[in-house]
């Protein structure tokens, strides 16, 4: 099945349970349910089998599903069963929290390269990552060929930033800047707004308290 006729929301579905199914391996846990894996994440049984049901056949009726297999599937359907190299650009507070930030690679991603306009920060070193200067960055992507990208810029730099990462070969960006980018046809952009997150959940708090 292709990429575009799979709901962004079973994507994100999928994520977590594949977090969960993680955290039942470390517990020692060798088997697991459709119900359990519901029962965790708040969701229903048949919600789950429907969204591994777009991927195949998984488990098995009165047996469930066994843990380390379905990882491995999972992995396998989310494209993390390799290792993706990843560029970060800006490298303020936020930049360098994710710099040192060790489950990314447990995950299947590594940060191997970041950029910045900073005389101050470039030639610095953060979590074993030399922070280099943007003319670098078409050369290090093309010559890596890098595919994912992390913008943790303000917001008044980060399109031109993401059009440079465009243009340099990216097809994937994570953005952390307040704003929304734009990008061409076969690039994915993915909003991280931790202040809008927040903004949510004051509004059901506070609803709650009214």
């Amino acid at each position: 099945m292709k990429n575009q006729s799979i709901p962004s929301p079973v994507l994100w579905r999928l994520s977590l349970y594949l977090r969960q199914l993680e955290h039942l391996a470390t517990k020692g846990f060798e088997k697991t349910s459709s119900r359990k894996l519901a029962e965790a994440l708040q969701t229903t049984d048949a919600q789950v089998r429907k969204d591994l049901a777009y991927f195949g056949q998984f488990g098995r009726p009165g047996v469930g599903y066994r843990v380390g297999e379905l990882i491995g599937q999972l992995r396998h359907i989310l494209r993390t069963d390799r290792l993706w190299k990843v560029i970060l650009v800006g490298v303020g507070d936020l930049g360098r929290a994710l710099l040192r930030h060790k489950s990314f690679r447990r995950n299947g991603f590594e940060l191997i390269a970041a950029f910045d306009t900073s005389p101050e920060l470039i030639g610095s070193s953060v979590a074993g990552v030399t922070v280099r200067p943007m003319r670098q960055l078409s050369d290090v992507v093309g010559k890596l060929e890098i595919k994912l990208a992390v913008v943790a810029v303000p917001p008044d730099v980060a399109q031109g930033v993401t059009d440079l990462l465009c243009r340099a070969g990216i097809l994937g960006v994570l953005n952390f800047a307040p704003t929304s980018l734009h990008a061409p046809d076969g690039v994915t952009i993915r909003q991280v707004d931790l202040a809008a997150q927040l903004e949510q959940l004051s509004f059901h708090v506070g609803a709650a308290e009214d």
